[in-house]
């Protein structure tokens, strides 16, 4: 049997839906195929437990075309939307299993209320129970860290101080670099920047009075999570990176929104909670 789960946003958010791909692929002998963003694909391809991936296309003939040649029986969504449901439908997969959430849920035959707003699990364990809506008797026990990028650790921490705009808490660029100054005292300081973070970075550069590293020459996703794999620890908002230092088990200290739906009640990493630190920032901080 040939399974397709999709998750085809952001970084963060397919991290999140990797433990389905895991918990499927270890406990059952489907073939799996990953449908996703181009910005995920490099780090798709690279999961020992992914076996096929394909490129999310917002033209519906050339996606359709993708997803048939692909020869799909079941497909399970961790986010959906029409463009997605009518491509799915048309693709001719018998069962199609989403949230039972927004308009786009007509397109698909098996819906599972979940109520995510209520925030009572974390975004990657709403997904796990799609796992659970195909076949209850799978065991959605998964061993960490999701990837094993890399064997040891070495001197230095990250402190990445965008977003790309999807924070809703997060320190001061002042702040940010009050709190390195500190730690390059102990260990060496490497800032890293997304394609989005030129304004921090320029402000970063402009106001360092201190030994740090800039960084931000990285290929794709999978090369900085394996960069990301090497440090000490992870200091960021909540944002892709932090997921990306999730799926390595890296340590990490990381901000987040004052809100229940911002929380990391919803939103903290796969990796092992002994090795996340979260902090809700207050709104009038």
């Amino acid at each position: 049997m040939t399974i397709l789960l999709t998750r085809h946003d952001k970084i963060g958010d397919f991290i999140t839906a990797l433990p389905m791909a895991k918990v499927l692929k270890e406990h059952t002998n489907h073939k799996i195929v990953f449908l996703v963003s181009s910005v995920n694909v490099v780090l798709a391809e690279n999961c020992s437990f992914i076996d096929s991936v394909i490129e999310y296309s917002t033209d519906v003939k050339e996606l359709v075309k993708r997803l048939r040649l692909a020869k799909i029986d079941i497909s399970i969504s961790a986010f959906i939307d029409m463009h997605l449901g009518i491509c799915l439908y048309l693709s001719n997969i018998r069962t199609r299993i989403s949230p039972a959430t927004k308009i786009a849920q007509i397109f698909f035959n098996k819906r599972v209320k979940q109520k995510r707003s209520l925030v009572k699990k974390k975004e990657w364990e709403y997904n796990l129970d799609l796992v659970l809506a195909f076949d209850s008797s799978i065991s959605i026990c998964f061993d960490r860290p999701l990837l094993q990028l890399s064997s040891k650790k070495n001197n230095f921490i990250i402190f990445h101080v965008g977003s790309g705009g999807s924070s809703d808490g997060n320190l001061s660029l002042k702040d940010y670099l009050r709190l390195a100054k500190k730690a390059s005292k102990l260990i060496e300081i490497v800032f890293t920047f997304g394609p989005n973070d030129n304004l921090q970075k320029s402000y970063i550069i402009d106001n360092l009075d201190f030994n740090a590293t800039i960084k931000d020459d990285f290929d794709n996703t999978f090369e900085f999570a394996k960069f990301i794999s090497l440090s000490q620890i992870f200091i960021s908002t909540s944002t892709g990176p932090m997921h990306l230092a999730g799926i390595s088990n890296t340590r990490t200290i990381s901000f987040f929104g004052d809100s229940l739906f911002a929380s990391f009640n919803r939103w903290a990493t796969v990796s092992c909670e002994k090795f996340q630190n979260n902090y809700q920032i207050p709104n009038d901080y």
